[in-house]
């Protein structure tokens, strides 16, 4: 159950960070770093949560599964 949480808890924090970056770069000026900011650490989220999916996989903590099994 705790790999899974950890699984929807980052996929929310990338489509915060998402977002994020999206309003900053609409509402600040062209000399403002938040919107490279936020899209690295989107981008940070996203590889932390493919090792940690490879290393569940690995673990044996979570099971791929065919559709309709």
């Amino acid at each position: 159950m705790i790999p899974k949480l950890i699984i929807v808890v980052l996929l929310l924090a990338i489509v915060v960070s998402l977002f994020s970056g999206l309003t900053f770069l609409l509402r600040d000026s062209s000399q403002s770093r938040r919107t490279v900011w936020a899209l690295t650490i989107r981008v940070g989220l996203s590889v932390t949560l493919v090792l940690f999916l490879l290393l569940s996989l690995y673990m044996g903590w979570i099971k791929p599964h065919g559709i309709g099994h």
